[in-house]
């Protein structure tokens, strides 16, 4: 049996802090659960958040002090953040999606807004660079967001393959391109992963109708896990955190305060789905 959770979450500027939630949560996640395999996802910027854009990039730099010179990729190895991590996914022994994290871009003038998937012995497994970036004005206390002020934009979809699944990475404002999703599934997902810290003007609106579209176009599981709250910089983000099923339904959901959600992977329903509704037979291309 798989269990796919997502984790709420309403993430402080303090890494301590959050890493304590996370596991205080991973814990109940994964309590009596020993002979069962787990999918955890996080939300964006799981371990710090609600500070200054600027601050995840100083983040970034401390955290990578001991990456090799000029690499522009994220190891276990070289990455603070990373370490602790993969040290949770392998105490857990869980399959863990870290949200996003700031990973040194090369330049080191910017981040990447990085999900790094983790194996149940805590190794480092795959890592997807946010491509489409939150620089949008929005009708909130905030008003103008700029990402790519300080984030460096990925170029390169993501899918992981497990024993159980194969896992598409996405990240939040990617949601809204049906396109990335819809190259996920061609490269053969059959669960993809939403960390996000949606707004709460921008979820109310959308958030539940695009995940339901995403997990209809494609016909997979949709793992959305959330920021949710109001966080220390005055930014209101919406959690309302879900699990839905390749036929679209919602399977199980979290709309306020920190917590999980939890349900059975159906591999065969995936399998079901396609075969009666072949979305992806050569006449429709």
């Amino acid at each position: 049996m798989v269990k796919l959770s997502a984790i709420q979450l309403s993430s402080a500027a303090n890494v301590e802090t959050n890493l304590a939630k996370i596991a205080e949560l991973l814990t109940n996640i994964t309590a009596n659960h020993e002979d069962i395999q787990h999918l955890v996802v996080l939300p964006e910027c799981c371990l710090y958040f609600g500070s200054k854009d600027s601050e995840q990039l100083d983040l970034a730099r401390a955290s990578a002090i001991d990456s090799p010179k000029g690499s522009s990729q994220v190891s276990s190895q070289g990455n603070n953040l990373c370490v602790a991590l993969g040290e949770l996914a392998r105490k857990f022994k869980v399959y863990l999606v870290a949200g996003t994290i700031p990973i040194l871009a090369a330049s080191a003038t910017k981040f990447t807004n990085s999900s790094c998937v983790f194996n149940p012995e805590g190794e480092l497994i795959g890592q997807y660079d946010k491509i489409h970036l939150f620089d949008v004005n929005v009708s909130d206390s905030t008003k103008s967001y700029c990402e790519s002020r300080y984030t460096q934009a990925g170029k390169e979809i993501s899918v992981v393959n497990t024993e159980f699944a194969n896992i598409g990475l996405s990240v939040c404002f990617d949601l809204r391109f049906p396109n990335l999703f819809q190259q996920l599934a061609k490269a053969g997902a059959d669960i993809i992963t939403v960390p996000s810290a949606f707004t709460k003007v921008t979820g109310k609106a959308h958030w539940q109708t695009l995940l339901q579209a995403r997990a209809i176009e494609n016909q997979v599981y949709i793992i959305a896990a959330g920021q949710e709250g109001v966080h220390e910089n005055g930014r209101e983000t919406w959690g309302h955190s879900m699990i839905i099923n390749p036929w679209g339904e919602i399977e199980s959901s979290i709309e306020i305060g920190e917590g999980y959600i939890s349900v059975d992977y159906q591999k065969q329903e995936i399998t079901r789905i396609r075969q009666n509704m072949p979305l992806n037979s050569p006449l429709n291309r």
